[in-house]
C-alpha cells in the first residue's frame, strides 16, 4: 500500500473526529489541531465544514444506490437480492464505517437544499428494498406482512451496524455477521 497523501490524512482525521464529537461540535481548529497544522491549510483540502459533510453522505449514498441497482438488475431470487443487499451494508460498514456513522447520525445537519436532494435519495433507495421485499412477497417466498414495516425493520436492523463496529477494536468476521443478521431478518419474513 502506498504512502498516505495529505489529503487523505486531513479527510480520515476529519471523519474520525467528527465521529468522537459529532458534526456540530467538531470545528475546522479541532481538525487542523489534530493534524498539526494552521486552519487556513485546511481550506486547501475542503471549502467547508459543511461541504465536506455533503461529500461524504452523497459519496455513501452513491455507492448504495450502484449497489442496490446492480442487486436489482440481477438475475437472481428476491431472496438473494436481499442477502446481497445485507452484504452490501456490511461490506461498506467494514470498509467505511466513519462514512457510515456519518450517514446515520448526521445528515440531520445538511442544509438547504442538499438536505431536500439528501431525503429524496434516501426514500428512492427504501423504495428500491420496497421493490425487492415486494418481489418476494409476490414470488411466494416472503410473508405477505406490512411492506412499510417489513421495509424499514429490515433497514432499522442494518443501521445499527456501525455503532458497534466503528472504534471499538472488535474483531469483525463480515461472514458471522451476515450469516447472523440473514438469519434473524429471513426467520422473520419468510414463508416456512
Amino acid at each position: 500500500m502506498g504512502k498516505i497523501t495529505k489529503r487523505e490524512r486531513f479527510l480520515e482525521t476529519s471523519l474520525k473526529l467528527i465521529n468522537e464529537k459529532g458534526f456540530k461540535a467538531t470545528t475546522m481548529r479541532d481538525i487542523a489541531q489534530k493534524l498539526n497544522c494552521e486552519v487556513a491549510n485546511i481550506y486547501n483540502y475542503v471549502d467547508s465544514k459543511q461541504s465536506l459533510l455533503e461529500t461524504y453522505l452523497f459519496g455513501i449514498s452513491n455507492e448504495f444506490h450502484a449497489a442496490i441497482d446492480t442487486i436489482i438488475e440481477s438475475k437472481v431470487t428476491s431472496e438473494e437480492k436481499l442477502r446481497l443487499i445485507i452484504r452490501t451494508h456490511i461490506d461498506l460498514m467494514v470498509k467505511k464505517p466513519y462514512e457510515l456513522a456519518l450517514l446515520v447520525n448526521e445528515w440531520r445537519n445538511l442544509k438547504e437544499p442538499k438536505l431536500g436532494s439528501f431525503l429524496a435519495e434516501r426514500v428512492v433507495y427504501e423504495n428500491k428494498v420496497k421493490v425487492v421485499i415486494q418481489e418476494g412477497v409476490e414470488e411466494g417466498v416472503f410473508k405477505n406482512l406490512d411492506l412499510e414495516i417489513v421495509t424499514y425493520t429490515f433497514l432499522s436492523t442494518l443501521r445499527w451496524l456501525h455503532d458497534k463496529y466503528t472504534d471499538h477494536n472488535l474483531d469483525i468476521n463480515p461472514d458471522k455477521i451476515e450469516k447472523q443478521i440473514s438469519e434473524f431478518v429471513f426467520s422473520g419474513i419468510c414463508k416456512k
